[in-house]
């Protein structure tokens, strides 16, 4: 039998793709022991694409990982990628053929939302194992056919999320599954997108809910996995409300694009993204072959996603979760609380006058999405007990790479197995699932101004998870 079929079997057979069993894959555990390299394909090479599942990859792993090949609708694009992130593999604009061609171990997804389930069913059918970017996929139809997919195949899908591995929000799993405030009965959960990143969201793509889901998947979908890891618990209803207010055609003027506007000296949201080398070489230098505009105006009539938005979820256990989602705030962070039968924990993150901070938005947002930042920050989670005083839990955490989660991510999947985790963090597909349906359902709600049943949705019956 082959390295390479050894390979596969290990990795279709083994628990550990399973969530809450070993603390890192069994990808890299395998070929280290046989001393080979996972052969790892890309599909998709925008920035997160050719950034954090590429070049990261790349520089912290060259013993681990081999990318044998790179593919993309966009050849410009691909022949940037290749460059970046310091590889010499082929490339393709036909997904089967690099597959048929590679042989690869892994699919990394990090297409469009809209067409990630095309790569995850082709991957896992064609025998690989398949890492997709969150979200899964944007609607129900495709998240049942992934779901079959899956269920068909020999072979695992990872969902990669990162935030599920910062220090901060383990230190709140771990205050929950201890069972310090009891059984948890209600949450309120509040994320702020501000000004320059909440924007930017609605010059891309991701502004067409055709594309994206609307940021009830794209963005939330973070959001509703943490609640449901947090809570060890499925949604069983939705409840939603949203509305497109401040963007799209609601602006006081608009352009083509950012470049050619002729609103740049009063338009408080231009972005010149003439000043961004990488934007420019990896996007504006390859428009020419898809017509994609990395600086589209955002107050063009074409957006249809929500820019406000609020749900109320019922949980299988019974929890009852407020969440709300506002995409031009001032400042960027959240707040949580939650409410349990012994006491209550707040913790939130970045929210600038909790610590007396005057930060720029813009280098914020940058710092989260580095990979470089190490320095330690602290910042408290707050635990209240009935009938006693309250304990300030100060945390240690890096801004960096989501809040230390990259990392941390990344080295659960690529290093050897080690002790099972006890925060039970890697995420696989009814983890990716269950994220999703939040959204899926919360936008069929707003349009029918009904509740929304989570196992309408596909065949999946919400649950209790284990402890």
């Amino acid at each position: 039998m082959s390295s390479t079929l050894d390979r596969r079997a290990f990795l279709g057979t083994t628990g550990a793709f399973v969530a809450g069993t070993l603390m890192a894959s069994p990808l890299s555990s395998n070929a280290i022991l046989k001393g080979e390299k996972i052969k790892a394909v890309l599909v998709g090479t925008g920035v997160r694409g050719t950034s954090f599942w590429g070049k990261t990859l790349v520089q912290d792993f060259p013993d681990i990982i081999e990318f044998v090949g790179l593919c993309d609708i966009n050849p410009g694009r691909l022949e940037y990628a290749r460059g970046y992130m310091g590889v010499e593999c082929p490339t393709f604009t036909d997904f089967e053929q690099m597959i048929n061609e590679t042989k690869p171990d892994l699919v990394i997804v990090t297409t469009k939302d809209s067409t990630h389930h095309e790569y995850i069913i082709k991957g896992l059918d064609m025998g690989c194992d398949v890492l997709t970017e969150k979200p899964m996929t944007t609607d129900e139809d495709k998240c049942q056919a992934i779901l079959d997919a899956e269920r068909r195949s020999n072979n695992k899908l990872i969902v990669g999320f990162n935030y599920r591995w910062g220090p901060y929000i383990t230190k709140i799993k771990e205050l929950l599954q201890s069972g310090a405030i009891g059984k948890v009965t209600s949450v309120d959960f509040h994320w702020y997108l501000n000004t320059y990143h909440g924007a930017s969201y609605f010059r891309r793509w991701h502004g067409l809910r055709q594309s994206g889901g609307t940021l009830w998947v794209h963005k939330a979908t973070h959001h509703f996995d943490l609640l449901n890891w947090w809570l060890n618990s499925e949604p069983e209803e939705v409840f939603a409300y949203g509305d497109l207010e401040y963007y799209g055609s609601n602006g006081p003027f608009r352009g083509d694009k950012c470049r050619t506007c002729s609103h740049k000296s009063e338009c408080k949201f231009y972005w010149d993204i003439t000043r961004n080398k990488r934007a420019m070489d990896l996007y504006v230098n390859n428009e020419q072959y898809d017509g994609y505009i990395r600086d589209s105006c955002l107050f063009r009539p074409e957006i249809n996603i929500y820019d406000k938005m609020s749900a109320q979820i019922k949980y299988r256990d019974n929890t009852v979760v407020n969440y709300s989602l506002t995409t031009y705030s001032p400042y960027e962070g959240w707040k949580i609380s939650f409410n349990g039968m012994d006491g209550r924990i707040d913790a939130w993150l970045d929210i600038p006058f909790m610590n007396n901070e005057n930060i720029s938005q813009s280098d914020m947002h940058e710092l989260e999405m580095s990979q470089e930042d190490e320095k330690l920050h602290r910042e408290p989670v707050i635990l209240h007990k009935l009938w006693s005083d309250y304990k300030v839990h100060n945390v240690e955490y890096q801004k960096g790479g989501h809040g230390g989660g990259d990392k941390l991510l990344h080295e659960q999947i690529f290093t050897p197995p080690g002790k099972a985790d006890p925060f039970d963090r890697p995420a696989g597909v009814r983890d990716g699932a269950m994220s999703i349906l939040i959204g899926i359902a919360a936008r069929k709600s707003i349009e029918s101004g009904h509740p929304v049943r989570i196992a309408e949705l596909t065949d999946l019956e919400p649950r209790v998870r284990r402890i």
